[in-house]
């Protein structure tokens, strides 16, 4: 598994739960206690070994921890670049949406050996799609509903998403826009401000 994903979680766990549940995690896990290089590569077993310590240390299950972190990826004020590279791909939440497919192949301009899933979007209706997602890590999905959700917060957009499901290699998502402009979206100025 790619190390970005690793050191993600990692972040996750010690932002949002401490440092200390971090220590806890990576101790059940078998790991150093300074985690993962972002731009090495890992066993699977290992991204599977973490998201099993996480799931004892928080008492939390895999879909709950794996959701949450996809939210934290959008939310969370550490992650800042991460939401900015994710705006680009729509000027709203469903052109944002259909920026989905080419996330992998932008992804691996920037970095070549990075492991995001692929994604693919299929329309059920004037406002309706279903994401499928394919990854080498199970529950993938459950990183993209709450990837997803953040995202909808962030362009002020009323959206029911939820998981579906897996069927042949792929997880699901459903995605319901139920009203465009909702909220006001969260400022998104093209250029940071000059400090």
């Amino acid at each position: 598994m790619n190390g970005l994903f690793n050191k993600a979680l990692q972040c996750f766990l010690r932002d949002m739960y401490g440092e200390a549940v971090w220590l806890r995690v990576a101790a059940d896990a078998r790991l150093m206690p300074e985690g993962f290089e972002p731009l090495l590569s890992y066993p699977i077993a290992t991204t599977e070994a973490v998201i099993a310590a996480a799931c004892r240390v928080l008492g939390q299950s895999r879909e709950e921890i794996l959701e949450h972190l996809g939210v934290y990826l959008i939310a969370h004020p550490n992650l800042q670049p991460m939401r900015r590279l994710l705006r680009f791909g729509g000027v709203d939440f469903r052109r944002f949406l259909h920026s989905l497919e080419d996330l992998r192949a932008r992804g691996r301009m920037v970095v070549p050996d990075v492991d995001l899933p692929d994604l693919r979007l299929t329309a059920d209706g004037p406002d309706m799609w279903t994401l499928a997602c394919r990854s080498r890590l199970p529950g993938i999905g459950y990183v993209v509903v709450g990837l997803l959700r953040a995202m909808a917060d962030d362009y002020g957009t009323l959206a029911v998403i939820d998981h579906l499901g897996s069927a042949d290699g792929e997880e699901h998502v459903a995605i319901l826009l139920s009203e465009a402009q909702f909220a006001e979206a969260r400022a998104f100025p093209l250029a940071f401000a000059a400090s």
